[in-house]
């Protein structure tokens, strides 16, 4: 009964997928820590590709993770769900347990 249902599990599953990769995961810090970025200074900021980014932000934002705005030609991102930053402190705080051992 306490098991999540197997829609759950795969949302999870997916979103575990999303998070496993360092660039993305280089990118929701970045929009974490700033609010706002471009595609052209979160590159800068995380050191990948403007092209590795947007591919990385268009999969995020599909999964409603980020969102985007644009003010003319530039477009910004920005954190969806403000849960993403509890999941990464999470995160980093179990890495950090397992570093007492």
């Amino acid at each position: 009964e306490r098991l999540p249902s197997a829609s759950e599990v795969s949302g999870l599953a997916e979103l575990f997928k999303l998070l496993g990769d360092p660039t993305r995961l280089r990118i929701l810090y970045a929009l974490v820590e700033t609010g706002e970025m471009c595609v052209c200074d979160l590159a800068a900021a995380v050191g990948a590709a403007e092209t590795s980014v947007s591919h990385a932000l268009r999969l995020l934002r599909m999964s409603g993770i980020v969102r985007s705005r644009r003010d003319g030609r530039m477009a910004y991102y920005a954190i969806e769900d403000h849960h993403v930053r509890l999941v990464l402190d999470l995160a980093a705080e179990h890495l950090r347990h397992g570093d007492d051992r």
